[in-house]
């Protein structure tokens, strides 16, 4: 132990943890490390016609489901330009390995040969970065490169297959919405022809086109009788005045009275009386209106539908979502990494500290020794 703290001398480690990593670091920066560019670009994303939806009814708007644009597509978005499958769509269209493999002087920031997928991936990600602003919801996408054209090519390969992206996506939920809406016209037609049935064949069961109105008209009836009939007990009362019982025209008199009655009685018979169900006026008016509302509900549920329906195929029809680029892809002129001065102040700071580790480590274990 004594032999390797007097190997360990001030100067010595001075040497070995100060001046040999700035000496590899100065090395590394100087003679191995690629120019690396980085390409910005700002995008967000808009509802189209945002306002075409305001001449609908509620109802039509619960069966398109027409809504606003939410965060949550930005943060969809965001997570598409990190994943494989647009990895993959850009290796075939820049071959992104070819020019990431380029560089071989530099053994830390290029990618190695027949890395598997799941390398690349990462790699990928670490030279695409996505940021959000919580305010705005855009997004700001950077893009690193070891050539200025490069990068610039690679994020604007990328803005369009994410606006690609953004129209299936879109397109996909507008179809969803459409299959939805022309299931519940479907099923609104079947409950309207369900109910006009029922109604059509309420009417041919008791040979009745409206009971309602057919009531209505019997009492009517029922109203002009009795005024007759009070007429006829008049005119009665004023023939008795001055004629016999026994005369004709007070016979005739009578039995017109008695007809009326008789008629009066059969009309109220018909239409509250006892008699069997289909022959009541009024509890056949009661059973048609209700079958009447029945159908009326089912054509203002299947009109609401169609309007939904429509609402629906003109959504999926239009871009309902658009990838506004706010600033499009920088061709970068000058290297933004790797930032030398800064990465070697960085490691001159480090190996300081743990060199003022090392020193205060040994010079407790030489006091405890002593």
């Amino acid at each position: 132990m004594n032999r390797i703290l007097k190997a360990l001398s001030p100067a010595r480690l001075k040497w070995l943890l100060i001046v040999l990593p700035m000496v590899l670091g100065a090395l590394y920066y100087g003679l191995l490390a690629a120019d690396r560019y980085e390409s910005v670009a700002t995008v967000g994303l808009r509802q189209a016609g945002g306002d075409g939806g305001g001449a609908l009814s509620g109802a039509a708007v619960l069966l398109t489901g027409v809504a606003s644009p939410a965060r949550e597509d930005t943060l969809y978005l965001r997570e598409y330009v990190h994943s494989l499958g647009l990895l993959l769509r850009l290796e075939t269209r820049l071959k992104l390995r070819e020019h990431y493999q380029a560089p071989k002087s530099d053994p830390i920031y290029r990618l190695w040969a027949d890395s598997p997928r799941e390398d690349f991936l990462e790699y990928y990600r670490k030279r695409v970065t996505v940021s959000l602003d919580d305010m705005s919801s855009t997004l700001t996408l950077r893009v690193q490169g070891f050539e200025p054209a490069f990068a610039q090519a690679l994020n604007a390969a990328i803005l369009e297959e994410s606006e690609r992206f953004v129209n299936e996506y879109s397109h996909k939920i507008a179809r969803d919405n459409l299959a939805f809406a022309d299931g519940e016209l479907e099923r609104a037609g079947q409950r309207l022809q369900k109910a006009r049935s029922a109604l059509l064949g309420f009417q041919n069961k008791y040979s009745l086109v409206d009971p309602a109105q057919q009531a209505q008209a019997a009492g009517l009836l029922t109203t002009d009788l009795q005024a007759q009939i009070s007429k006829a007990e008049t005119e009665l009362r004023n023939l008795r005045s001055f004629l016999q019982e026994d005369a004709p025209q007070v016979r005739t008199q009578r039995t017109q009275l008695n007809s009326l009655r008789a008629q009066l009685s059969s009309e109220r018979q018909r239409a509250t009386g006892d008699s069997k169900r289909s022959d009541r006026l009024n509890a056949l008016a009661i059973d048609y209106q209700g079958l009447q509302l029945q159908a009326e509900v089912a054509q203002d549920a299947y009109k609401t539908a169609l309007m939904g329906v429509e609402a629906a195929r003109v959504e999926s029809t239009r871009k309902l979502r658009s990838l506004v680029v706010i600033e499009p892809p920088s061709t970068p002129e000058s290297a933004e990494y790797p930032r030398r001065f800064y990465s070697l102040l960085t490691l001159l700071a480090g190996c300081i500290l743990i060199f003022g580790v090392a020193r205060l480590t040994l010079a407790t274990i030489q006091e405890h020794q002593d």
